[in-house]
């Protein structure tokens, strides 16, 4: 008789014990006892190059100016290589080497001619100005020329070059090989006392010449940069899709 029940019991024994083990494997499941693989950790890049230590300072200019932000950084660094404290022995002063004269015509103070985001907006105000002064030229790339120039010798002297190009039949809109050449002329006595002149005569034209050319080579060579940049991080993102553009 004792091994009749022995049987049966110790089936139920094995039953409890079978179903007891299923209860702590979905147990363990559900209370996270099993690890579960950790969510991938998102990688954020800028989409911008690192030109320089001021480049947010530049972004805000551009965005003012509808600009490319990269122009504005070209200017500063043929100006005074990024240099924050530069100061020419004309007195132009900052990254942007601004005249203190036009600073303060900005209304901005003497303690504040060398704060780098004061003296790079004071640049964006006073580039905004030459760009309107010469929205006539519809061509940006040739605007450019002007703006530049005038950023660099002042409007009055590319003014007198623009009206001396049109006294002597040349296009007054167009820098290379008109415009330019008599800024060159206006070194000369027959040209500067000119009755279309009048802001006298001006003898660094091949630093305003050089300016232009440098600051559109720089440009270029930023932009390169930047695709550079762009398509590395295309590439980075196509093998690794934890990466991300920071908006």
């Amino acid at each position: 008789m004792q091994f009749k029940f022995i049987y049966p019991l110790a089936l139920l024994t094995a039953f409890v014990i079978t179903i007891t083990e299923g209860d702590a494997i979905f147990r363990g499941k559900i209370t996270g006892v099993y690890p579960v693989p950790p969510t991938p950790k998102i990688t954020y890049v800028s989409p911008h190059v690192a030109i320089s230590p001021y480049d947010s300072h530049f972004r805000a200019a551009a965005d003012t100016l509808q600009w490319d932000w990269k122009l504005i950084a070209a200017i500063a660094f043929t100006e005074s290589r990024f240099d924050s404290t530069a100061t020419s022995e004309a007195g132009a002063c900052g990254v942007m080497q601004v005249m203190p004269a036009t600073l303060r015509g900005m209304g901005v103070p003497d303690s504040l001619h060398m704060d780098t985001r004061t003296n790079i907006m004071a640049a964006a105000e006073l580039l905004d100005y030459l760009d309107h002064l010469y929205r006539r030229i519809r061509n940006f790339e040739e605007r450019t020329n002007f703006i530049l120039a005038s950023y660099n010798a002042g409007a009055g002297h590319i003014g007198d070059a623009m009206n001396l190009a049109e006294k002597y039949g040349r296009p007054r809109y167009v820098w290379n090989e008109n415009v330019d050449s008599f800024l060159i002329r206006k070194g000369l006595p027959e040209y500067y006392t000119d009755s279309v002149c009048k802001n006298g005569s001006f003898s660094d034209w091949k630093q305003t010449l050089s300016f232009v050319k440098k600051v559109k080579r720089n440009w270029r060579r930023f932009e390169r940069m930047q695709t550079r940049y762009s398509d590395s991080i295309a590439t980075l993102m196509a093998k690794d899709s934890t990466i991300r553009i920071k908006e």
